[in-house]
């Protein structure tokens, strides 16, 4: 089969500027849609799974989404934290902490209306909280003191709400807290959070009944954890769920997740839709405007095969243009973040948008599905029309 160089095609669209770039930015805002849609979703996804250890268990009260939804009895915590498999540090103690978590609203900063302010996530942490946690490292300041309504604020957190910078001071439970540190946490959603001594919280609270949640580190996380579950969810002295931290904070994502691919899946397809219509009249236009070249490649030899895969390659080559596009800028906003209420927790959480090679490539591949739409009905005209036809109308 004879096939039409592809410089050709390329001059074609270079000869055709105007009409070329509407389509290639038409596609290009329907993948950068896709991309930034996908890009979000990710990092939701990261941020909340980063917040766990591979290594770590989290111990919820039976049937508890969250841990602010959860409550474990004191007794229970005791019972789960001289549990055999929990792994010890260098100094012979347990790595493992009770902890109570809590939400606060906070106005966010630029704020005044106090009704307008969010929830944010008030975690009360033991003394091993953050040796436990190995992605959490404080930036700025130094934790809090035990006993002290003094508090280590997330990045995030830091960055978003008054009065939670180094330095800064947060009502919360009739008490005034201090913060006395910032740390950051490899990008997860506990940069969210704002921590404090637990004791001191929970009677602030009034909570001083119990924990929200016991976490502790495995000794051998793969080979422990089914026979650990199965014993610590039959003890009946206890009534909990068991469940690996990653998996956990995984869980939370699912409905956030869901409604960011639901409303974000509406923008595509209409974007999508408009994208392969300016393709589809672009190409019937391109067709129109060279019936005499058309036909002068059919008298030359050139089967109808290689007509239709010449000005599908071009509507390709068009959309792919715009899929490029769209994906380098896309690079350009990782550094954005986006906050919103976590629907498990009722919280506050904020993550950045997160690229990987399998979005971009997604993006190219998407754009391309949508030149070989938008392509394919005007490139069987053009295969299927005759010689004479094509010469006559010219």
């Amino acid at each position: 089969m004879m096939a039409i160089p592809i410089v050709y095609n390329l001059r074609n669209l270079w000869a055709r500027k105007m009409s070329t770039l509407l389509t290639v930015g038409g596609v290009g805002l329907a993948v950068g849609v896709f991309v930034i849609v996908l890009m979000l979703v990710h990092g939701l996804k990261y941020a909340l799974v980063e917040s766990g250890s591979p290594q770590n268990v989290i111990v919820l009260r039976k049937g508890s989404p969250s841990e602010t939804m959860s409550g474990v009895a004191r007794d229970s915590a005791n019972v789960i934290l001289t549990s055999p498999e929990i792994a010890l540090a260098p100094d012979g103690k347990r790595r493992a902490v009770a902890e109570a978590v809590m939400g606060v609203n906070l106005l966010r900063r630029g704020q005044k209306n106090a009704r307008s302010g969010s929830n944010v996530t008030v975690r009360g942490i033991g003394p091993d909280s953050i040796a436990l946690r190995p992605q959490v490292r404080i930036v700025e300041g130094r934790a809090p003191t035990p006993g002290t309504p003094e508090i280590l604020s997330g990045k995030s957190a830091a960055r978003g709400f008054e009065g939670c910078e180094v330095g800064g001071t947060i009502r919360m439970g009739g008490l005034d807290w201090k913060v006395v540190g910032v740390f950051e946490a490899s990008g997860s959603a506990i940069e969210s959070e704002i921590w404090g001594d637990a004791d001191l919280l929970m009677r602030a609270f009034g909570r001083e009944g119990g924990f929200s949640s016991v976490t502790f580190a495995l000794n051998d996380p793969q080979g422990q954890f089914d026979a650990m579950k199965a014993r610590l969810e039959t003890d009946p002295r206890l009534n909990v769920d068991v469940k690996h931290e990653r998996d956990y904070y995984a869980d939370n994502s699912i409905a956030l997740t869901a409604l960011i691919s639901i409303l974000g899946g509406v923008l595509v397809v209409l974007f999508s839709l408009g994208a392969v219509m300016g393709a589809m009249v672009t190409m019937f236009a391109f067709v129109g405007a060279r019936t005499k070249e058309i036909g002068t490649l059919r008298a030359l030899g050139f089967p109808r095969r290689s007509i239709l895969v010449s000005f599908l390659l071009e509507s390709i080559l068009l959309s792919l243009a715009g899929g490029v596009l769209a994906c380098i800028p896309a690079l350009f906003v990782q550094s954005m973040t986006f906050s919103t209420t976590n629907f498990t927790t009722f919280t506050d959480v904020t993550w950045n948008f997160r690229a990987s090679p399998v979005i971009l490539v997604a993006g190219l591949i998407f754009a391309v599905v949508m030149g070989v739409t938008g392509g394919l009905i005007p490139a069987i005209r053009a295969a299927r029309m005759p010689i004479i036809t094509a010469l006559r109308e010219a």
